[in-house]
């Protein structure tokens, strides 16, 4: 009786050996459809992971010898290296901020229109010039000679130009019209998900337009508000051309992407520019995992509406 059983399981096991590979690896889940995620995953980690990985270990490096966190110790030590970290957040956070601000009730007055899709390009169209060509323009625009302070100037508005760039004016300027889109776009998303028959049980129970968006709305796209602030932040956070061409590098707004540059271009030394990487980094992962563990706090629901 005993015979049977190993019987049994040599002749599975000669079956199995008899399979093609193809099907084998099928029965493991590694058919042709999961095969398609190995480019994905392999670019992710040639141009992330990679990259990532080298930076940290190059970080604790330092070009003269040293300690292996010299080039920390010398970060935090020189306020002209650290105090970058509180310009940037100061030019980072204001922007995204209002930008929120603005896409949400824009984003609730678009989503009653037919022709979205016209608007929603048109407001493309400041991603796709580049942040290099509308700091270009808005030097020409808002500029001592640019056409907005000769306008004001000849309705006798103001004696003199107003300076409006190469200062941290210009660099919010910039940020907000290249950022504005994106975060837009993000908000609409959101809010387009939200079933209108929630809204319209609570204007069939009285609720007036302000309660009705605090109290059905706004709780819906709440974590999706969360999530577009974490991503237009860390767009923001990453400010470098219009800090250059805008701003003053050398002054209001020498920002942490600035003090990487310099550190890795005109001082060569490329392991204190990956530590300033690092922290740059630092300082985007403790903000966004602050504002998701905040979102928790207000709301636990689903991220949009019951639509569909």
């Amino acid at each position: 009786m005993s015979s049977v059983p190993l019987d049994g399981v040599a002749a599975a096991a000669g079956i199995e050996e008899a399979l093609p590979l193809r099907i084998k690896l099928a029965a493991r889940g590694l058919d042709g459809t999961t095969l398609l995620v190995l480019p994905a995953f392999l670019a992710i980690v040639a141009l992330f992971v990679y990259p990532f990985l080298y930076g940290l270990w190059l970080s604790f490096q330092p070009k003269d010898g040293g300690a292996a966190l010299s080039n920390y110790v010398r970060f935090f030590s020189d306020p002209f290296l650290y105090e970058t970290i509180g310009t940037t957040l100061r030019i980072a956070l204001p922007v995204t901020i209002v930008n929120l601000l603005l896409a949400v009730p824009i984003a609730m007055r678009v989503r009653l229109m037919r022709r979205q899709r016209i608007l929603t390009t048109i407001l493309v169209l400041p991603v796709t010039l580049g942040t290099v060509l509308v700091a270009e323009g808005l030097l020409n625009y808002l500029g001592p000679q640019g056409w907005f302070n000769r306008s004001l100037m000849w309705l006798g508005v103001i004696a003199g130009p107003v300076k409006l760039t190469n200062n941290y004016w210009g660099v919010v300027a910039s940020l907000l019209i290249t950022g504005f889109p994106f975060t837009f776009l993000l908000t609409l998303s959101y809010v387009t998900g939200i079933d209108p028959a929630l809204e319209q049980a609570g204007a069939v129970h009285g609720a007036s337009a302000r309660s009705r968006f605090f109290r059905i709305v706004l709780p819906l796209i709440l974590p999706g508000l969360a999530i577009t602030f974490c991503l237009s932040f860390v767009q923001a956070f990453a400010v470098f051309p219009s800090a250059v061409l805008l701003g003053a590098p050398a002054g209001p707004t020498r920002v942490i992407s600035i003090a990487a540059y310099q550190a890795a271009f005109e001082e060569y030394d490329y392991s204190l520019a990956s530590a300033i990487a690092m922290i740059m980094g630092l300082v985007q992962f403790a903000l966004v995992a602050a504002v998701l563990a905040g979102r928790r706090l207000l709301y636990r629901g689903p991220v949009a509406g019951t639509k569909g």
